[in-house]
Formats: structure tokens, C-alpha cells, sequence
């Protein structure tokens, strides 16, 4: 077991660039490759001990590069239900969320982006931000990014 200080001196050499993150053990960057294709360049998840970040999702269909006809709402539930896919390809739930970032095309769809957001969720809700962008990639209404944590 390391010792508070060796701690303090490998966060702090991770810090000023001097050790790369693939070099502590614990940090793992995966790709299940049921959502985003494997190809781009970033990882769709990154776990640290037992905390889980995600990346972005879009309303895209799985393995796809197209974002689901419909609007807000639509978007919204693909994208959600491409977070929880992603979740259970790494041993987590919804449950497991425990905040959230949205970023909306129009902030003004922040009404029916909420509608269908908490149809997800039951007896809790992670914490959350929500913003406004000036824009989104392939033209998405909507991005939501996640970070989930279990006690093990």
C-alpha cells in the first residue's frame, strides 16, 4: 500500500506532465464498441477505481454515425438509452449515476429535454448542470455526459 505522501508525489508528478495516466494502475480506457464506433478518436468511457466517465453521448443509433429522427425528445431517449448501454458494457447501471451534464442546442428545449430525461431515473437523480451551446456534432439537439460511481 502506498503511503499518503507516495500518493501525493505521483499525483502531483501525474500533474506536471512527468508520468502518463496509462502508467498508474487503475486507470483503464475502454471502448465496448455497442454505441460508438471504436474508430474515433476518444474513449467512450474511462474508468478510475470505481468511478466511470463517460463521454458525451448523442442521440445516434448504436454502431451508427446518424442521429435518430425527431427531435429533442427523441434524441434524448436514444441518448439516454445509449448511456445506459454503455453503463452495463462496464458493470454499472443508472442507478450508478451520480452526475450529469446536458448541453442543448437550444436551451428553450430544456422543458422537453426534462420530460423524457426523468423517465430514466427512479427514487434518485444524479446531480446535474445543464447549458446552452452554440452548436453540437452531426447537428445534435442534445449531448449528455455522465460520470457513475459504486461502492464496492
Amino acid at each position: 500500500m502506498k503511503t499518503p505522501i507516495a500518493l501525493f508525489i505521483a499525483a502531483a508528478a501525474l500533474a506536471a506532465g512527468n508520468v502518463s495516466a496509462a502508467a498508474h494502475a487503475g486507470i483503464e480506457y475502454l471502448n465496448s464498441g455497442k454505441v460508438l464506433p471504436a474508430t474515433l478518436p476518444f474513449s467512450e468511457a474511462v474508468r478510475v477505481g470505481h468511478t466511470l466517465y463517460l463521454s458525451g453521448q448523442i442521440g445516434i443509433a448504436p454502431g451508427s454515425m446518424k442521429v435518430v429522427p425527431g427531435g429533442i425528445k427523441e434524441e434524448t431517449k436514444q441518448a439516454m438509452e445509449n448511456i445506459k448501454t454503455s453503463l452495463g458494457a462496464h458493470g454499472y447501471a443508472l442507478k450508478d449515476l451520480v452526475k450529469c451534464t446536458a448541453m442543448l442546442a437550444d436551451i428553450g428545449e430544456w422543458a422537453a429535454f426534462n420530460d423524457v430525461y426523468k423517465t430514466f431515473f427512479s427514487g434518485h437523480f444524479p446531480a446535474r448542470s445543464a447549458f446552452g451551446t452554440s452548436g453540437l456534432a452531426l447537428g445534435a439537439r442534445v449531448e449528455i455526459e455522465c460520470i457513475a460511481a459504486v461502492d464496492k
